[in-house]
C-alpha cells in the first residue's frame, strides 16, 4: 500500500480532507507538519470542548491509497471543490502491508454503553456474560474489516438513543451499518424487521457474521438491494458531508410518524445537517458527547 502526504495551510486542512475522501481515499489523517520543532503548535480546548482551532499553521495530511490509484487523478479530483490547491507539495511513500484495522481494533476491550449495554470484542469472548442482568444486553462483536468497535463517542450516542427511546416492534433502518453493532443492538433491545445496509461489501458481511454470531435476524445489503418501503426507525451514523447529500433518501424512508437518528456529526456542523433535513422533518440535538452530537427528529 501507498500513502500520499500532501502539505496544506491550516484553512485547507478540512475541505481538502473532506474532498479527498469523497473522490476515494480510503483513509484521511492530518498532522502538525512543525511537530518535534520549535515551531509545534498545541492544539486544545476546555475539557470536553473542541480546539478553537481546526486545523495547524501547516499541515502534513496523510491519504492512504487504494491499490492502482493514481494519485494525480485523486488530487485532480479532490481540486474541482476547492481553490489554491494546485500547488501543494506532495509525496508519496510505501505502507508495510498488514492488516491495520485488526492490528488497531485488537487494542479495545468490553464496553459499558450507559446502563444497559455490554460490547464484547470477538477476543475478548470468554468475558462475554451467559446471562447479561435484567434489562441489560450483551453483543459480542467482529468488527473485521468494517468500522465500528463501540469505542467512538457517536456510536455511543446512537446505542444510547437505542436503549432509551427505540419504541417496542419497531421497525429499522441501519444506514452504513459497518460492523452491525446498532442493528444488532436494536434487535436485543425489541426492535421488529431490523434491515442493515452499507456501501461496503466487507462491511454487509460483517453484520451478517456478527448477527449470527450473536442469534438474531438482520437482514444485511448493499444500497441496491433495499428494497422500497419505510421504516419505525432510521438511524445513520456516518460524517456530515453524506448524511446532508443522502438527505432526501433517509428522510424518505421514515415513516410518517417515524423517527430519525443521525450521529457522526460534530457540534459545529448540527445546525447545517438540521437545515438539510428541514424541508422533510425537524431534527434537534439529542446529545452530546465529546465535541460529537446526536440529531433526533420525527417525521410529521
Amino acid at each position: 500500500m501507498r500513502e500520499l502526504v500532501l502539505l496544506c495551510p491550516g484553512a485547507l486542512a478540512e475541505p481538502l480532507s473532506d474532498a479527498l475522501l469523497e473522490c476515494g481515499a480510503l483513509s484521511v489523517s492530518v498532522e502538525d507538519a512543525d511537530s518535534d520543532t520549535d515551531d509545534e503548535q498545541p492544539l486544545f480546548g476546555e475539557p470536553g470542548s473542541e480546539p478553537n482551532t481546526q486545523a495547524w499553521s501547516r499541515n502534513r495530511v496523510i491519504v492512504l491509497l487504494a491499490d492502482g490509484t493514481d494519485p494525480e487523478q485523486l488530487l485532480a479530483a479532490a481540486r474541482l471543490d476547492l481553490d489554491n490547491t494546485s500547488e501543494l507539495p506532495w509525496h508519496l511513500r510505501q505502507v508495510p502491508d498488514a492488516d491495520w484495522v485488526r492490528l488497531t481494533q485488537s487494542q479495545f476491550g468490553p464496553i459499558t454503553v450507559g446502563t444497559r449495554i455490554l460490547i464484547v470484542p470477538s477476543w475478548h469472548a470468554d468475558q462475554m456474560p451467559v446471562k447479561p442482568e435484567p434489562r441489560r444486553i450483551a453483543i459480542q462483536l467482529d468488527p473485521g474489516l468494517a468500522f465500528g468497535t463501540g469505542s467512538h463517542p457517536t456510536t455511543h450516542l446512537c446505542l444510547e438513543w437505542l436503549a432509551d427511546e427505540l419504541p417496542k416492534d419497531a421497525t429499522v433502518l441501519d444506514y452504513g451499518c459497518g460492523s452491525g453493532i446498532l442493528a444488532i443492538a436494536a434487535v436485543l433491545l425489541g426492535a421488529g424487521r431490523v434491515t442493515g445496509v452499507d456501501i461496503d461489501e466487507q462491511a454487509v458481511q460483517a453484520t451478517r457474521d456478527n448477527a449470527l454470531t450473536n442469534s438474531v435476524e438482520v437482514q444485511s445489503m448493499l444500497p441496491d438491494d433495499l428494497s422500497d418501503g419505510h421504516f419505525d426507525v432510521v438511524v445513520a451514523n456516518i460524517l456530515s458531508n453524506p448524511l446532508k447529500v443522502l438527505a432526501p433518501m433517509l428522510a424518505g424512508r421514515v415513516r410518517s410518524g417515524g423517527q430519525l437518528i443521525l450521529s457522526g456529526v460534530l457540534e459545529r456542523q448540527a445546525q447545517e445537517v438540521a437545515a438539510a433535513y428541514a424541508p422533510w422533518l425537524p431534527l434537534t440535538v439529542w446529545q452530546a458527547r465529546d465535541g460529537w452530537v446526536c440529531l433526533a427528529g420525527k417525521k410529521p
